[in-house]
């Protein structure tokens, strides 16, 4: 892991360069402060998230059913609560001390997400029967909670500030002509996207800082890494069965097999040991809100404050031109609402990459030099290799004069999250996939005997790529698509909108691991292609509409 991580720096930092260096000379400057801002807090929190899942299943015990359960709605809390962050911040326009109250909320999040690392909890709380357990897991939850809403507060207010730094750009660039004007407008989409590109690089290198401490971790405790320990240990604490599988795992789990005498202590000790060094991460994601929040606050003077320069203007508007305005505020809204219907069938889909894609790379990859949880680096990853491919080409297209509308490269997004799916579903044709249930039981004699084996790591590179591409045609573009028709006086609210539509999409992606765990898995990629295709189609046949609302 360690080799890749290096060999992902090295690709990553030229990278870092060139979108630095298009960023001080081509967009405002307060671009940077931001993304800059955003990466640290992105990166403690893609720690969390990468790990989130499986440190429920493997820390308490939980089916995975229920485990995606309290990961969807943390994850609706963490979109729907931006919402009232947005609220907060127009309200009482203060849009900086909102976003600075956001990532110490965090922080403090972190910190109690950490503090059974320094308890005993973990060893033996399914075994001694206490009901012990319980009270941790309520107290894991209220810290998820606090996270979603700092993360509320800080999320979508940071990309309202973003937004109206490009307000400003252009309205300055308005002022020496209509060709300025339009360059000016024409940077929003790239300057949003590049805002995303600093989310990733964040992204790329968290994932790799828990399965690195947890190894490190359980070497120093005589254990190995094994994606499927955690679970036979809490079935064998629960009912003692011993089987073939379990023995296989075990042998490959310890360093010396012969300190393992004891199969109830084994058990309860690779648990705890496990889990602890998971809880270290937590600590690494609390550091990484303190380092934003000092970003934030050194260089807050070059933001500004959204709604207090529109709120003198309108004192001068007459009534005809207030039920104009109103009448276009309207307009905007209902195709803000529209592409937000879309959004959420986008997220359902793609944020199963913490859900059942998780549970894929767990369970369907091997994972004997690689932990699932690095499958989360591939997406943004691909982000910072692909961006400036994408940029490029949608910058050809605008010099030919064959600019593609952001409606239609949303819809084209569609499309192609759409073509991850039709590639698993036909993999797992292919290789006649049983349910992750069916599959996780059998041993390597019975797999074997059904002519099923696990896949290489090449399988998450397609998937990822596709997705990445997906993502990168509607997250940064719907960004700019709500920066371009909200009312300047709502900035915060409809970036907290965009947000809750991610909200309502992500609380229903339980749904993933259900179907995952219940049918042949080609059945649950099959549902989420068909979603793709729809969403696809319903967005094509609104294309007209909503480029005449923008224009």
């Amino acid at each position: 892991m360690v080799v890749l991580l290096v060999a992902i720096l090295i690709i990553v930092i030229p990278f870092l360069i060139y979108y630095l260096r298009t960023a001080k000379r081509y967009h405002p400057k307060g671009l940077i402060a931001a993304a800059l801002s955003n990466m640290g807090e992105r990166f403690g929190y893609y720690i969390m998230n990468a790990i989130l899942l499986l440190f429920l299943v493997s820390k308490f015990g939980l089916p995975d059913g229920v485990a995606g359960i309290i990961y969807s709605v943390f994850y609706f809390g963490i979109y729907v609560l931006a919402l009232v962050g947005g609220i907060i911040a127009d309200r009482t326009q203060n849009y900086h001390g909102t976003i600075q109250w956001g990532l110490i909320i965090m922080a403090v999040g972190y910190v109690a997400l950490a503090i059974p690392l320094f308890s005993r909890d973990a060893q033996g709380i399914i075994a001694d029967g206490t009901g012990a357990w319980w009270g941790i897991l309520i107290f894991t939850c209220v810290a998820l909670l606090m996270i979603a809403f700092g993360n509320g507060l800080f999320k979508g207010n940071l990309q309202a500030l973003v937004g109206q730094l490009y307000d400003n750009f252009e309205a300055e660039a308005a002022k020496k002509g209509p060709e300025a004007l339009a360059e000016a407008k024409d940077r929003r989409d790239s300057g949003f996207q590049i805002f995303y590109v600093f989310i990733n690089i964040g992204g790329v290198i968290a994932p790799f800082v828990a399965p690195l401490l947890r190894v490190w971790w359980l070497k120093i405790h005589n254990f190995l890494y094994n994606a499927d320990m955690p679970a036979l240990c809490h079935q064998y604490l629960a009912d003692g069965t011993v089987t073939t599988k379990f023995s296989e795992t075990m042998a490959n789990s310890v360093i010396d097999a012969s300190a393992a005498t004891d199969l109830t202590q084994f058990c309860s000790d690779y648990i705890g040991v496990y889990n602890q060094g998971i809880h270290f991460a937590f600590i690494a994601s609390m550091i990484a809100m303190m380092i934003s929040l000092v970003v934030f606050i050194s260089q807050k003077k070059k933001f500004p404050q959204p709604g207090k320069k529109h709120a003198i203007e309108v004192a001068g508007y007459t009534p005809e031109e207030k039920a104009a305005m109103a009448k276009e505020i309207k307009q905007r809204m209902a195709a803000l609402f529209a592409v937000l219907g879309i959004a959420v069938f986008f997220w359902l889909s793609f944020h199963q990459n913490g859900q059942s894609l998780m549970l894929f790379a767990r369970d369907f990859v091997n994972s004997e030099w690689l932990a699932p949880e690095i499958t989360q680096s591939l997406n943004p990853l691909f982000v910072i290799i692909l961006t400036p491919i994408v940029m490029g080409i949608f910058a050809a297209l605008v010099r030919k004069g064959k600019g593609v509308s952001t409606p239609r490269k949303i819809a084209l997004g569609m499309f192609i999250a759409g073509v991850a799916y039709l590639f698993l579903m036909s993999l797992s044709l292919l290789n006649g996939y049983p349910s992750g249930n069916e599959f996780r039981a059998m041993d390597s004699a019975t797999m074997a005997a059904a002519g099923l084996q696990k896949q290489g790591y090449w399988v998450m590179f397609v998937v990822y790529f596709f997705l990445t591409v997906a993502e990168l045609f509607i997250s940064p573009l719907g960004l700019s698509f709500v920066s371009k028709v909200a009312p300047r006086h709502l900035q915060g609210l409809c970036q907290g909108l965009w947000l809750a539509a991610t909200a309502i999409g992500n609380l229903f992606i339980f749904v993933g691991p259900l179907m995952y765990n219940a049918w042949p898995i080609w059945v649950c990629w099959t549902v989420f292609l068909s979603i793709c295709i729809v969403s696809m189609s319903i967005m094509l046949g609104m294309v007209k509409w909503l480029e005449r609302v923008t224009a």
